[in-house]
């Protein structure tokens, strides 16, 4: 992905001197009219704008303060782009570190895939002040369609691992529902046509979460008993055809608690607010 991006810059007549592990990957930059050093911290010198496009925390750490990293090489005025995907106390700790030898660093973790990072239609989810985050905008836009500021420095690695929450978890579920699907004998383009003119393909957070739970009404349009007879008949089913639907399973629990704690005949939109209350009655 980080290769696409360089190209990206470079399309749009920016000097790009680039370093990775990879010989190819370093290769194909050179072949796209990128430059490169021979290590990382040769690789900044001079540079305005630095972006680390990194696969962990670790190697995010060892790039910036390892031994040949970059930290004692950077210009007074230079900014470094963190667009991997880390833990953000990790980053906050990085960022930290920094702020403290007077360079700054904005974390910009992308959403969707290495198919935009090609087109140049990536979102970045930035964490940054505000002064930081336009200066670098320009650069970003080379990369990307959707540049969101989701608040200040820290904000954008959280939003990322709670966004891949969510993607990662529909990912497995509609993997399950899909193979419970082609179990009980349902043409699959069917079934996915009829899904995706529900809350079920169109998401939650387009259609029952914004016309109940998140404005504060509880009343039922499709009653979390119902929610749980439905599921508790899709479970039935799924083990007559023995089809597991783990994730179903941890649901049915969930929906379980909520009709304990009387919520039965509330909307199921209604579980939200249950776990949020939750939550803070453990803080």
């Amino acid at each position: 992905m980080g290769l696409a991006m360089a190209n990206n810059i470079l399309k749009h007549g920016h000097n790009v001197v680039g370093f990775d592990i990879s010989s190819q990957a370093i290769a194909a930059h050179v072949a796209n009219g990128g430059t490169t050093q021979a290590t990382a911290a040769e690789a900044v010198v001079g540079a305005e704008i630095i972006i680390t496009m990194l696969p962990n925390g670790a190697a995010v750490r060892e790039v910036i303060f390892g031994r040949e990293g970059i930290v004692d090489r950077l210009a007074a005025n230079a900014i470094i782009i963190d667009a991997s995907t880390i833990h953000p106390f990790e980053s906050d700790a990085v960022r930290t570190e920094l702020l403290a030898r007077k360079i700054v660093m904005i974390d910009a973790p992308v959403g969707r895939t290495s198919l935009q990072a090609v087109t140049g239609e990536l979102l970045f989810m930035v964490g940054a002040e505000m002064q930081h985050l336009e200066r670098v905008r320009p650069i970003l836009e080379c990369m990307g369609n959707s540049i969101v500021d989701c608040g200040g420095p820290g904000a954008g690695a959280r939003m990322k691992i709670v966004n891949n929450l969510m993607t990662t978890c529909l990912n497995v579920l509609t993997a399950q529902v899909l193979t419970f699907s082609d179990a009980t004998g349902l043409d699959r383009d069917l079934a996915i046509s009829v899904m995706s003119g529900t809350a079920a393909g169109q998401g939650h957070m387009k259609t029952t979460y914004p016309a109940k739970v998140l404005q504060g009404d509880l009343s039922p349009a499709f009653m979390i008993d119902l929610a749980k007879k439905d599921l508790d008949i899709a479970l039935t089913l799924s083990k007559q055809l023995n089809v597991p639907l783990s994730l179903a399973e941890q649901a049915e629990k969930i929906y379980t608690d909520a009709q304990t704690h009387g919520r039965g005949a509330q909307d199921w939109t209604a579980i939200f607010d249950m776990l949020s209350k939750n939550q803070t009655n453990t803080e």
